[in-house]
């Protein structure tokens, strides 16, 4: 553990960050799995859009709150859009 009170401050929020990106990650990866999930069944045309939109809005907030960098969010919508 750290003994100056600066570290103690930085472990701190390293650890707040940490959680919000996690949350961040976790909450983007569960729409591009139920936007997967409509593509590979017969779910209709409208369904799969809406899920699409919902998982790249996903996608661009967390690259906006820098979780995710630029790149991989692009390859993310990017394959997306393909399935789509």
């Amino acid at each position: 553990m750290a003994n100056i009170k600066s570290s103690e401050k930085d472990i701190r929020r390293s650890e707040k960050r940490r959680r919000r990106n996690q949350a961040i990650k976790s909450q983007v990866r569960t729409y591009i799995r139920k936007f997967r999930q409509a593509a590979a069944t017969t779910a209709d045309q409208e369904e799969k859009v809406r899920l699409y939109r919902m998982a790249q809005k996903a996608i661009d907030k967390a690259v906006s709150k820098g979780v995710l960098k630029p790149n991989t969010g692009s390859r993310y919508k990017s394959r997306l859009a393909a399935l789509l």
